[in-house]
């Protein structure tokens, strides 16, 4: 199954965002060039690319200050590594 580099999830949130470089390890609350809307359209996007990943909004459930990228990046391997209920 693909799965996307933390890396690639930043480029994609400097995609959306207009973000000239996203530091995987800031936390998302503090980079001024990213929103809430911002994260909400990648996701939309993440979920188009990656339809084999059942990413939601909750990869942003409990966001504080030290959520980062790379906690988003861990959220949805933990998602492909769950069994498949629809097995």
């Amino acid at each position: 199954m693909e799965l996307p580099t933390v890396e690639d999830l930043a480029a994609q949130l400097e995609d959306v965002s207009g973000a000239e470089s996203i530091d995987v390890d800031a936390a998302l609350q503090k980079l001024s060039d990213v929103d809430s809307l911002d994260l909400m359209e990648w996701l939309y996007n993440f979920q188009s690319a990656y339809p084999h990943i059942p990413a939601d909004e909750s990869l942003f459930s409990d966001m504080d200050d030290t959520t980062t990228l790379r906690t988003v990046h861990g959220r949805i391997v933990e998602l492909v590594a769950q069994p498949s209920a629809q097995s």
